[in-house]
């Protein structure tokens, strides 16, 4: 086996190892019936209940969903409007997940795993999420989070 060939291995073992931790951390959360269910739902069907709206998101996120309900955290939404060409979402962490310092990594996979939904056109976050970093952590998410941020007049 060469190099290249057992890199991919190890890749392709410790995204199995990932995504198995994933499923049975969710499992804990929601059942998988009502997940699937969540996952099927129009989220323009659930805009006005905002608790539905949410756990809809939630489960449309890959690893990341995991790392957030194992780690005492979660998203929150902050606005929410229609375009044209989808649902353009400005949300926030909650719990643990403020000045973690996995939180580049999280965002980025939140803003990932829901821009893949065809209903979600664009993924940006609140930048009063800024202020609960000190300023190394700040510059740290800003150069290398890969997000956007905005201002709440801006939502």
């Amino acid at each position: 086996m060469g190099n290249d060939d057992l890199v991919e291995w190890y890749r392709t073992q410790a995204a199995e190892s990932i995504d198995a931790e994933a499923e049975k951390r969710l499992a804990e959360m929601l059942p998988v019936k009502r997940r699937m269910q969540l996952r099927a739902a129009s989220l323009y069907d659930l805009i006005e209940e905002e608790e539905e709206f949410l756990l809809a998101c939630f489960v449309r996120l890959g690893a990341v969903a995991a790392a957030l309900q194992g780690h005492g955290g979660g998203i929150a939404l902050t606005s929410l409007e229609k375009t044209d060409s989808g649902l353009d979402l400005v949300l926030d962490l909650t719990g643990a997940c403020l000045s973690c310092g996995a939180a580049p990594g999280t965002l980025s996979g939140v803003k990932n795993d829901l821009e893949e939904d065809p209903e979600i056109s664009r993924v940006r976050f609140s930048s009063t999420l800024l202020d609960s970093f000190d300023e190394l952590g700040r510059e740290f998410i800003l150069a290398h989070g890969d997000v956007e941020f905005v201002d709440s007049e801006n939502d």
